[in-house]
């Protein structure tokens, strides 16, 4: 059966770059983490992974080794890039993590009786979970220019067996997804509650970060164990997403959803000129292991977010 590795293989190349992995993390992370943390399992069986999992470190790292041992067999050069941190992304930072602003007096009022019964249980199950869980899962909803947090329903508080709802509201730590945005126009967040696929919670956060974590160690020393080019494209994120972003001729590149010019209206795929800012990194990997001279490209001569006339 053929694979992607196999044909590239078959090619004979003397040259390769490997960008990989993205994948392994990034569809939990956009799914609002309905998947399963592999690593915390234990799971190191990837048949039985499902496609919104977190892939275990170990079979990541065993997969990229196995790719490059073929990739290289024929004494193949190449450049190997790590994976960014995928919070950084528009996806996740366009929407507040506590959107709920302007509320009238009113408004409020309405929102704090809707949940008083659900707060008078958590008020009388307190000597059981405790007064920190208690003040995280209180419902309090406060009128004017105050930022609110949305009601979600979170999987992962534990209830100690207790018969109350998953409810809290979100904080400055939870990722609110971008897709989410209709529900809150909606009233999502509100009086209704978004699911646990519509955020990326403080703890699912987490997991993802440890995971990505776990594959750039793992690749940075692998990149080294085959003397590869190694492109640091965590680094290059981080720059990105940074309040100065990054220059190039005179233009500005930032991680801003539409107007920062580098990521695609989805809000997770990098614009013509995005990926040319990363190709350049990928050059200067190139040139410093290999002591080559390829010529860096020019961003600003390829596409970006193209604005309606």
């Amino acid at each position: 059966m053929s694979s992607p590795i196999k044909d590239a293989v078959d090619q004979s190349p003397t040259f390769f770059s490997l960008w990989i992995g993205n994948n392994d993390v990034l569809s939990y992370a956009t799914s609002g983490g309905v998947g399963i943390d592999q690593s915390a399992a234990g799971n190191t069986n990837p048949l039985s992974y499902g496609y919104y999992d977190i892939t275990h470190p170990a079979v990541y790292e065993n997969t990229i080794k196995s790719y490059l041992t073929q990739l290289t067999a024929g004494g193949a050069k190449g450049v190997i890039a790590n994976i960014p941190s995928v919070t950084s992304i528009p996806f996740f930072t366009t929407v507040p993590p506590m959107p709920i602003t302007g509320l009238t007096t009113t408004q409020a009022a309405q929102l704090n009786a809707a949940y008083a019964q659900y707060n008078k249980a958590l008020e009388n199950f307190k000597s059981t979970i405790g007064e920190a869980e208690y003040q995280k899962r209180l419902i309090k909803f406060t009128a004017g220019a105050v930022a609110n947090g949305a009601v979600i329903v979170d999987k992962d508080l534990d209830n100690k067996g207790l018969p109350l709802p998953k409810y809290r509201q979100t904080t400055a730590k939870d990722f609110i997804l971008l897709s989410t945005s209709s529900a809150l126009k909606a009233g999502g967040g509100t009086a209704t509650q978004l699911t646990d696929a519509q955020v990326l919670t403080e703890v699912e956060a987490g997991r993802v970060a440890s995971a990505v974590a776990a594959y750039n160690i793992s690749l940075k020393s692998l990149a080294s164990q085959f003397k590869l080019a190694f492109v640091d494209a965590n680094a290059k994120m981080v720059e990105l997403s940074s309040a100065s972003g990054i220059q190039f001729d005179g233009v500005k590149y930032s991680a801003t959803f539409v107007t920062g010019g580098s990521f695609s209206l989805d809000g997770v795929h990098l614009t013509g000129r995005g990926y040319a800012v990363i190709a350049n990194e990928f050059i200067k990997a190139i040139n410093a292991q290999y002591k080559s001279t390829l010529p860096q490209v020019n961003p600003n001569s390829y596409s970006g977010v193209t604005f309606p006339k």
